[in-house]
């Protein structure tokens, strides 16, 4: 696993001297990290992406242990990924990140997957961040910390276009009930809530057995194709508590050219609290694939 800016000798500085705002994370699809047909898991390459974004921001002095000196930490908001090929066993990829743009709030972070050998693009994701005081838990704003350095970093739309659209808007009030799942030790982040991605994992494990015979896809070496996965993190939740799923199909949506049918899924803890018995909404997300 490397990690590269665009000038080779690790300076922040490009080729004709200016500070550089992409940042280059390269690493390997080792084959514990790849699924039954031989691709990157989902929630492996979410965490790359996480782990550029970091990587990114630590160089710039906006790293995690950088902000918790200041009592501030991220929050991933949302992460919309999309795909035309998902990197394979053995692959060699980049990932390139940058922030697009930067609000009192909210910060816009985008990404670009690519195949370090041969240059092919496997995709492109995008992501929205807050900035956070980790003792109150509540929003700071950006603008004003440092002085408003983060906006130092900023490459505009037109500056470096991200070509996949921004994130739809989710389906609210799900009623089918399709699971539920208690959160463990291992779902816990140094946040002290549940980790981003082990959502993603989770909502992916009941999508496949939803749409999968048990053994069947194993043993044909097949899975649904999963084109684009929206996701956006509504409140935070912690080990022990009960999530529930609530899942429903939608049928003539597009990604990329293909057709695709979506899985819209909202995740609710507290269901059926006497105080509230439709629960509390801890995630909204949708998932194109093709069949």
């Amino acid at each position: 696993m490397n990690i590269n800016s665009s000038n080779s000798n690790g300076s922040l500085l490009d080729r004709d001297g200016r500070a550089s705002k992409v940042e280059t994370y390269s690493f390997t699809v080792e084959p514990f990290h790849v699924d039954f047909t031989g691709h990157l898991f989902m929630g492996v390459l979410g965490n790359h992406l996480l782990n550029a974004a970091e990587h990114h921001s630590h160089r710039r002095g906006w790293g995690i242990d950088q902000l918790n000196e200041e009592h501030l930490s991220w929050v991933l908001s949302r992460l919309c990924i999309e795909l035309e090929e998902m990197p394979s066993q053995y692959d060699h990829v980049e990932v390139e990140t940058w922030v697009e743009s930067v609000m009192k709030l909210f910060t816009e972070r985008n990404f670009l997957i690519r195949n370090a050998d041969d240059g092919r693009i496997y995709g492109y994701a995008r992501s929205i961040w807050a900035m956070i005081d980790v003792e109150t838990r509540q929003p700071s704003n950006l603008l004003e910390l440092r002085n408003g350095d983060i906006l130092n970093y900023v490459l505009t739309a037109d500056e470096k276009p991200c070509p996949i659209v921004k994130y739809g808007r989710p389906t609210p009030n799900l009623s089918f009930k399709a699971g539920e799942k208690e959160t463990h030790y291992s779902d816990v982040d140094i946040n002290g809530h549940i980790n981003s991605i082990k959502y993603i994992e989770h909502i992916l494990d009941l999508f496949y057995e939803q749409k999968l015979p048990v053994h069947t896809g194993v043993e044909q070496g097949k899975a649904p194709r999963i084109r684009r996965f929206e996701i956006a993190y509504k409140a935070e939740s912690y080990w022990g508590e009960s999530l529930t799923f609530f899942t429903e199909d939608s049928a003539g949506s597009s990604v990329c050219g293909c057709p695709t049918t979506t899985t819209n899924v909202e995740i609710r803890k507290h269901v059926d609290a006497i105080e509230k018995p439709a629960g509390e909404t801890v995630v909204q997300a949708k998932v194109f694939w093709e069949e």
